[in-house]
């Protein structure tokens, strides 16, 4: 009825709205997906060390999969062992990055991808904050073995499906608000403006004119 009287309505109010909404679902997918993944991570690490220490392997399918307790000094897949300290570190400064990248996102599959990085890699530092044998030189707990390949555990899982994401967005050209990469290079369709033409000389501009009128008559 305002608006019917006159009333002026902002449209960039209008559909800062909607905008508003859709970031807060973005983030609110990615801070789920972290949550849920890392208490997985959390879990999981703690059934291993009550169920599995200090007793044989468990088949789980067939020599396929196989739940054994390692507790590893190392990053993802035991490598890195001799590099507690540092890992640590580079990993409290991967989490920051990752918070501060979560509130640029705008794709629901960036939301994913960021929310399981940050499981996988807070998920392993909190192990190596919190455990043994001390404050950023704990072990990390891993207990999935597949043949011919390192134990891991759940949040080494997240980062590798992180980072297939990641590169599948990156491959696809789309940036963490959504946009493509095609949609921020310039245009190079030349449009047929008048201050785009080129130069006409005199003679030129009279010859491609036409007869003047003296030589009509």
């Amino acid at each position: 009825m305002q608006a019917a009287r006159g009333t002026a309505i902002d449209p960039e109010t209008t559909a800062a709205a909607p905008a508003g909404r859709s970031r807060a679902r973005v983030w609110a997918l990615f801070a789920t997906i972290a949550a849920t993944a890392y208490a997985v991570d959390l879990v999981t690490k703690v059934l291993a060390l009550d169920r599995l220490e200090g007793r044989p392997d468990v088949p789980v399918v067939g020599d396929l999969l196989t739940l054994t307790l390692v507790k590893n000094p190392g990053a993802a897949f035991s490598t890195g062992t001799q590099f507690t300290v540092a890992l640590s570190c580079i990993a409290i400064a991967a989490t920051v990055v990752v918070l501060v990248l979560s509130l640029r996102v705008r794709s629901r599959l960036w939301a994913v991808a960021l929310g399981l990085l940050l499981a996988g890699v807070t998920g392993n530092l909190t192990d190596r904050l919190f455990r043994d044998p001390g404050p950023m030189r704990g072990h990390v707990i891993d207990f999935l073995m597949l043949p011919n390949w390192p134990v891991f555990n759940v949040a080494d899982v997240c980062i590798n499906v992180a980072a297939g994401l990641i590169l599948v967005q990156a491959f696809r050209g789309v940036r963490l608000d959504g946009t493509r990469d095609r949609d921020h290079e310039p245009d190079d369709r030349s449009d047929d403006q008048p201050g785009d033409r080129p130069d006409v000389e005199p003679d030129d501009a009279a010859t491609a004119s036409g007869p003047t009128a003296g030589d009509q008559r």
